[in-house]
């Protein structure tokens, strides 16, 4: 009897363990599949995407560096296209080694004034006579140099302005002679040169810059009614502006007086370059903007 009792013991035991043993070994298997199936789906797929997506990328990021790789370039360019623009000293020519009268230079001439840089004209040049061949076509003049501008304008004739009509006549027989005005301002410049130590040709510069006008005054008609109106003046009207009053004014000291036209030519570009107030051109820059001033 007890040995049954024991068998049956056994027999009881045995299938309770293989059923605990069991679903044991089941539960961790399907925990250790999922596991290792995510496992293998996550290792295989980054891969697989790392390997398709730097290829994607990569080709998008040269697309857009190659178009990067342009706007650079053009804002590259640019900018030293506007620094060209902005330099005050004039660029050397191949014929940079002539000088003026065969005695002045032209080389490292500074233009204080960033606004004429493309009007005053600053070619080297012997002579300054190009004969009219730099003169046809529309703003012809800033082609043609600046010190035969000067000589042009001193050959002009008949009265200046309306205060000033009367008072003398330029020209004085003399228009159209070229060599007589070119011998006067020769002359000038030697007596700028004797009297301030420098290169005559950067004291004019400094004239045209101290008695160009930047406002001017003009007459506006409304409803019957006119009335003055400041208007800012162009370069190119600036200088001429500058270049004919320090013309009108070398005339004007040299009218009726023992003062040669090239010693008062020389006076007047003289108190130009130091902006003094005995300069015509001075005075004339100074009456003009005040006018344009009071009537803003």
């Amino acid at each position: 009897m007890v040995e049954e009792k024991i068998k049956e013991e056994t027999k009881v035991e045995v299938p309770k363990a293989e059923v605990k043993a069991a679903p044991k070994a089941e539960v961790e298997a399907k925990k250790e599949a999922p596991k290792t199936e995510a496992k293998v789906e996550e290792k295989t797929a980054p891969k697989a995407e790392a390997k398709v997506a730097p290829k994607v990328e990569a080709k998008k990021e040269f697309v857009k560096k190659d178009f990067k790789r342009k706007e650079f370039r053009r804002h590259e360019i640019a900018p030293r296209q506007e620094e060209e623009k902005t330099i005050i000293i004039k660029k050397k020519s191949q014929f940079a080694k002539q000088k003026l009268f065969n005695r002045w230079s032209f080389d490292e001439v500074i233009i204080s004034d960033p606004s004429q840089v493309n009007y005053v004209n600053l070619d080297p040049v012997i002579v300054p006579h190009s004969f009219g061949r730099k003169s046809q076509g529309r703003f012809a003049k800033q082609n043609i140099n600046v010190v035969e501008r000067l000589a042009n304008k001193i050959m002009r004739s008949g009265q200046g302005k309306r205060k000033l009509s009367g008072k003398y006549i330029r020209g004085r027989l003399s228009c159209g002679k070229k060599v007589q005005a070119m011998s006067i301002v020769e002359g000038a410049f030697e007596i700028v040169e004797t009297k301030t130590k420098k290169n005559p040709i950067q004291v004019l510069v400094d004239a045209l810059s101290n008695a160009t006008p930047h406002e001017d005054v003009t007459r506006v008609k409304k409803g019957g009614i006119a009335y003055s109106v400041a208007v800012d003046v162009s370069p190119m009207k600036g200088l001429d502006e500058s270049i004919k009053n320090i013309a009108l004014a070398g005339f004007g000291n040299s009218f009726n007086k023992k003062v040669s036209a090239s010693e008062a030519l020389a006076e007047e570009i003289i108190a130009a370059a130091a902006n003094d107030a005995k300069s015509l051109a001075v005075k004339r820059k100074d009456e003009v903007e005040r006018i344009a001033k009071s009537s803003r």
